[in-house]
């Protein structure tokens, strides 16, 4: 690490045990920081350490709560600035508001380009993310944006199962990219769900693009929200003849009645990543398991520290 410039990693409190696991892949210890509530429910934070000179990194994904997760960001950020951090770096592993990229509909906010500006006004000088849900949201910040995959991760996990006959399905023609990256490292078939969103967190699936008849179906998808799109979806391979079917989801935030319906589902497993903490009747699910991403996050952060490729992590 460079002498110069410190490096240390403070934690919101949207995740600290993702935060607490990257630290433990860098070998240090997570920056001390003081974070609570006024009576009134204003966020306040204290840095508790030197931090003048550091490269500093504040881990902060912006999950549910997520208006209360992104102000205690940009209140973190701020703080670390005027305590003459040298250089700040967000790390947000799952970006809250990312839908929200483009005018889909008659007066309605890009909530996605609002959002960066806000926390770019913090000051910060690079952003660290993963598996943005519009990849053109890192062109709504200038600063530079690392975008990383949780793909190694998934895939690794897939293949330990060793799944006969696999076809990734994705369950709409915008994660088609996504899931034709899945099945070629897999040597996979592929298949495409039409999907028609009649209104938001709702989706009427229309029909199947793709042979899944007797094959084992892996629906893979960023956001799990309230998975009202990946049980539909698993119904309509069901109804197609599918053998088996599971999920593959990088961000599990699993709102509202998306664990009963996993659990109501066709759908066998449930795989995701710690990008989002699994609270409450998600955490006891049986069907959901969820893998770390810490070390692709560790090792990024790393690297970033030592101004050493980013990108050569997924070549």
């Amino acid at each position: 690490m460079q002498d110069q410039s410190p490096l240390v990693v403070f934690s919101g409190r949207a995740h600290p045990q993702l935060t607490d696991r990257i630290c433990d892949y860098l070998q240090i210890h997570r920056g001390e920081v003081r974070l609570y509530n006024f009576s009134d429910g204003e966020n306040g934070c204290q840095i508790e350490e030197n931090v003048r000179g550091g490269d500093v990194y504040v881990v902060q994904p912006t999950c549910p709560p997520v208006n209360d997760n992104l102000v205690e960001l940009l209140i973190l950020l701020d703080a670390c600035r005027r305590s003459s951090a040298s250089r700040m770096t967000a790390v947000i592993p799952y970006f809250g508001y990312a839908r929200q990229d483009r005018k889909d509909r008659p007066r309605v906010p890009i909530t996605a380009k609002l959002v960066c500006d806000l926390i770019s006004s913090s000051g910060v000088s690079r952003i660290l993310s993963m598996d943005l849900h519009a990849a053109q949201i890192q062109g709504f910040f200038n600063i530079p944006v690392d975008h990383l995959f949780a793909a190694p991760v998934l895939i690794e996990e897939l293949r330990r199962l060793q799944l006969p006959d696999i076809t990734v399905v994705s369950p709409d023609a915008g994660g088609v990219e996504r899931a034709r990256a899945f099945a070629k490292r897999l040597e996979a078939t592929l298949a495409i769900v039409d999907k028609r969103r009649t209104s938001p967190n709702q989706a009427d699936v229309m029909h199947v693009i793709g042979d899944v008849a007797g094959r084992t179906c892996v629906i893979v998808d960023d956001i799990i929200d309230t998975a009202g799109t990946l049980v539909k979806t698993a119904e309509v391979l069901a109804e197609r003849g599918a053998a088996r079917v599971l999920a593959a989801g990088v961000h599990p935030v699993l709102s509202g009645p998306a664990v009963q319906r996993i659990e109501a589902s066709v759908v066998e497993q449930v795989i995701v990543t710690d990008t989002v903490p699994l609270n409450g009747a998600a955490s006891s699910c049986a069907k959901i398991r969820q893998l770390s991403v810490a070390e692709l996050l560790g090792e990024a952060i790393r690297r970033i520290h030592e101004a050493k490729s980013v990108s050569s992590l997924f070549v």
